[in-house]
Formats: structure tokens, sequence, C-alpha cells
């Protein structure tokens, strides 16, 4: 028996030491198609980006806090012809007044016979409901008749929130439900942003414990306009539509392109229990002002390096003595502005614009980021003006 101590030693170091060499589990993406009209920039988002998408989850129907439903019409010959299974998504306000289950049910009966017609694959539905705690036993008694609806092969999902965690309703609900997709992108403060990667990786460690089924995460591509009051209260959020809500603080927040990717080599790396994949809010296209840039988006999604170089420069103008103050990326992929640029001269007037405001220091002029949001690849951002008496020679910028 004692020579086969060392034999024994062997085998559990080896064991260890191919465990520790594991290639990274590739983690298949998902995308969310939130866009209620189906432009051409969105199905040129779609048409070349089926390659790197494992299903395309779109926004069917959404439901209000007063029980008012908006149905959407999707583009079904684009959503065919991408040759990608489709998860039907019906959102239904967190806040709603009245939790009609029959209605809810009839509604969403309606909705699925019409995608059913369709012809595209789809592959089942997804609810997504960000009530509050204590409706989860409600919710998930209607999940469960919901779940006898279903047709052939065709897959129940839910959104789930890193609240629920701490209610004893939470595996009841999870019972009833074939996937669930887990959002750890939020509004919590304007410091911590959409995106708190400590803070995701704890939900997910305590999500696995309670989830037995496949389940997914969902992380953010897009920014918002956020607004608080003086209690540090959000009073509204701005990712799609403008609100227009004045008199408020208000901070434009971005989800970091190269956080989120360091993120998702993270997973794969080390995934927790049961995890299938990443499911991304949202689809990007080239005219979502709020949103990574399809090219940056693609990027993340198969990892491949991201190196935006951001640059400011003067620009003249017809006037002699007026210039601008620009920005430039010239690199690879979205990148954060510089918070600060400098300006070394003397000029009579200047100002900041674009989310910038100007100081004058004794120094020169400093152009300070209030609200810098990502600046795309091959993209120019105006940052200020100046006039001075000076040519444009005499003056130094630094950033």
């Amino acid at each position: 028996m004692l020579r086969l101590v060392p034999q024994l030693a062997l085998i559990a170091l080896l064991t260890v030491v191919q465990a520790c060499s594991r290639p990274p589990v590739v983690l298949p993406n998902d995308a969310y198609i939130w866009q209620r009209q189906w432009t051409p920039a969105l199905v040129s988002a779609v048409q070349s980006n089926a390659d790197i998408i494992t299903h395309w989850r779109v926004l069917a129907a959404q439901a209000d806090a007063n029980g008012q439903w908006q149905i959407t019409a999707p583009d079904w010959a684009v959503l065919t012809g991408a040759g990608r299974p489709v998860i039907a998504v019906v959102r239904i306000d967190g806040q709603l007044a009245h939790f009609d289950e029959k209605l809810l049910s009839q509604q969403v009966a309606s909705v699925m016979q019409t995608w059913r017609a369709s012809g595209i694959p789809l592959a089942g539905i997804e609810i997504d409901h960000d009530c509050a705690t204590a409706r989860l036993p409600a919710y998930a008694h209607w999940l469960a008749t919901l779940r006898t609806t279903l047709h052939g092969n065709e897959r129940l999902s839910i959104t789930a929130l890193p609240t629920w965690l701490n209610s004893a309703a939470l595996d009841s609900l999870l019972g009833q439900v074939d996937e669930a997709v887990l959002q750890v992108h939020a509004v919590q403060n304007p410091r911590v942003g959409l995106f708190d990667p400590k803070a995701a990786c704890t939900w997910l460690d305590a999500f696995a414990a309670h989830m037995h089924n496949p389940w997914r995460v969902a992380l953010p591509a897009y920014g918002s306009r956020v607004a608080w009051d003086r209690d540090a209260r959000v009073v509204s959020i701005e990712s799609e539509r403008s609100m227009l809500v004045t008199g408020m603080e208000a901070h434009e927040l971005m989800a970091d392109p190269q956080n989120l990717q360091d993120f998702t080599r993270q997973l794969s790396a080390d995934p927790p229990k049961g995890l299938a994949g990443i499911v991304w809010f949202r689809l990007p296209t080239e005219q979502d002002t709020r949103a990574w840039s399809p090219s940056t988006w693609r990027a993340v999604l198969t990892n491949s390096p991201i190196d935006p170089v951001i640059s400011a420069q003067l620009r003249g103008t017809g006037d002699v003595q007026l210039f601008d103050l620009v920005l430039t990326n010239t690199g690879v992929g979205d990148g954060l502005p510089p918070t600060t640029v400098k300006v070394s001269g003397r000029c009579a007037a200047a100002d900041g614009i674009n989310g910038y405001f100007m100081e004058r220091t004794a120094d020169g002029l400093l152009f300070q980021a209030r609200e810098p949001g990502l600046l795309r690849p091959g993209r120019q951002r105006p940052i200020g003006w100046l006039r001075c008496e000076q040519g444009k020679e005499s003056l130094h910028v630094e950033s």
C-alpha cells in the first residue's frame, strides 16, 4: 500500500492541473430586439449579426400600469430570413394595478396565436414582469396556468430580478418555468452607473443556488439619461425615448464596453452553475444614439480588441479668431472621452458644449465633462468653442 501513495498523489496532482487548464466555456449570445419600429437600420442589424446570435428575443407586446396593451408588428420576413429561433417577449409593467389572470392569459394567447401563424421559428415566450416580491406568489400561480397553453416544444421563460433573491417565493416561481434570465443591469445611483461587476457576481452566485433549470444573464449594451430628485429618488429613465423631464439632476449613464467584455471573459472562465448563456439588451443599430455602435457590440461578443484612440484638436472656422474644440476617435471601438481638456493660451471668450463646461484658470481654459457618453470610432464631437485674438498656433491642447 505504501507504494501506491506516490501514485495517488500524482493522480491527484494531474487532476488539479487538468481542472486548472480547462478551456473557457463558450457561452452563446442572445439579443433583445426591443425596438417598436422596424427601420432599415434595425433590419440591417438583424441581418448582419445573425451569425453571432443563438436566439432573437423580440418584444411582442407590452402592458402598461393601467393594463393598456401595445402590440408590436415585427418584420416576419426578416426574422425568418435570419435563420435563428425567436422568443416572443411580453412585457407586463411591474406596477400593474390589477393583476387579472384570466384577462392576461387571453391577451397573451392572442399574441401567441399571431406569432405562431407568422411562420417564424418560434421557440417560446418570455414574460418580463418586474413585480414587487410581495406579488411573486400570484405571479407564480399565473405562470403555472400560462404554461398549460403552450404548444409543442415552446418553452416558457421569465426575466428575474436580484431583488427577488431574498424572497421565500422565488423557488416556487422558478419551478414554473423552463428558463430564466437574470437581469443584473439597473439604475442604482450615478456613481455606480448601469452595471456593477462585483454586485453582478454576487447576484449570479446567489441565483444559481435557486435555479435548477438552465438560465441566462442579461447584460447591458446601452445607455440611459437618469434624473433624480432632491431625495436621490429616480424620477425618470430615458433609454429609448426622451421624456423631457426638467428641473431635476440628470446624468447620462452608459455601459462601458471594455468593462462588459472583461466580465464576459470572467464568466466564460468560471461560469456559475447552470449558466447557459448571455442575453444582451439591446441589439444596437447605427441610428441608436443610446447604445454601443454595432461594431463595438460585435467586438465584445466575439472577444475582439477594443482600442479607442480619442484626442482633442482645435478646428478653424470661417472666422480667423474663432475655433472649435473637437474630440476625434481614430481607434477601434467606442471609448470614453477625456474628463478634462486643457487649452493653454489667451482667449477673450470661450464656452463648453455637448456635455462639457468651461472654467478659466491661471494657466488657461479647462473643458470638463459633465456627461461625456461614448464616442464611436470614426466620429467627431465638438465640446467647445474659443474666440482668441492670436492664431491657432499660439494655443496648446492637452487631454
